[in-house]
């Protein structure tokens, strides 16, 4: 049986001021899946995440769990159960791990949850931020930062996590801990939307995948369907293999 849609995005149109980046765009994420948006730079991936937020102009339908969101504000959306990693990571580098962490729980707060013991459950997914948790966090790796960034997102108890290309810059070493890491994350039942260039380790770990080209859906399907696409084959899984060379 087909899992529910956590996440289903309708004929969605978004883009800055006159520029329309996403033309038409129509998603779904079933709850507990990993559903990944492979694609070139420039195609309207980072544009998607954003809209999803509340944080860009949009038309077209988005349902979160069954509910209409499109007028949503950023904060309810939170609320709701969503969480974004942006691209940036967005640390407070001058805070030690444990206070950015700290930072991440506020809808629990909000909600006058307890929240302390969500540390507990962050170090576990990574020890390396519990060996860390009075390092500054702009002292920390880049592996290291984006591990503290996802935690950050996770001491809020979403429902739904985006991440936005979250093996940008990082080692090929670090990039398998980080994808592992999502295999674990969907394992708790957290859905996941993928954002990333790196289509190879993407599709390894997906579900179910989408590609994105000029803020269109050109193909989607199957992860492991996709792999084997040739379209795919030849026009992603060798730019991602000449990305993992790079420094």
């Amino acid at each position: 049986m087909a899992r529910t849609p956590l996440l289903r995005i309708a004929g969605l149109h978004a883009g800055y001021g006159r520029a329309e980046v996403l033309h038409g765009l129509d998603l779904d994420a079933p709850a507990g899946s990993v559903v990944t948006v492979i694609g070139p730079n420039g195609a309207g991936k980072s544009t998607l995440l954003n809209t999803l937020m509340g944080m860009l102009p949009a038309r077209g339908g988005v349902l979160f769990d069954g509910q209409d969101i499109g007028g949503a504000a950023l904060e309810e959306r939170v609320m709701l159960g969503m969480a974004l990693v942006p691209e940036r990571r967005e640390l407070f580098g001058s805070m030690p791990v444990e206070d950015n962490l700290a930072l991440g729980a506020w809808p629990q707060v909000r909600r006058h949850r307890p929240w302390r013991a969500r540390l507990d459950d962050v170090y576990a997914i990574f020890p390396r931020l519990h060996e860390r948790r009075r390092q500054l966090a702009g002292t920390l790796s880049g592996g290291e930062r984006q591990m503290l960034a996802v935690g950050r997102a996770l001491m809020a108890g979403p429902r739904l996590l985006m991440l936005d290309e979250p093996s940008l810059g990082l080692a090929p070493l670090v990039v398998r801990e980080i994808f592992r890491t999502v295999v674990k994350l969907r394992e708790t039942g957290v859905t996941i939307l993928l954002v990333e260039q790196n289509a190879r380790a993407a599709l390894e770990v997906a579900d179910h995948a989408y590609v994105l080209e000029m803020g269109e859906i050109a193909l989607q399907g199957p992860a492991r369907d996709l792999a084997g696409d040739a379209r795919v084959v030849d026009t992603y899984l060798g730019m991602a293999a000449d990305a993992r060379r790079d420094p």
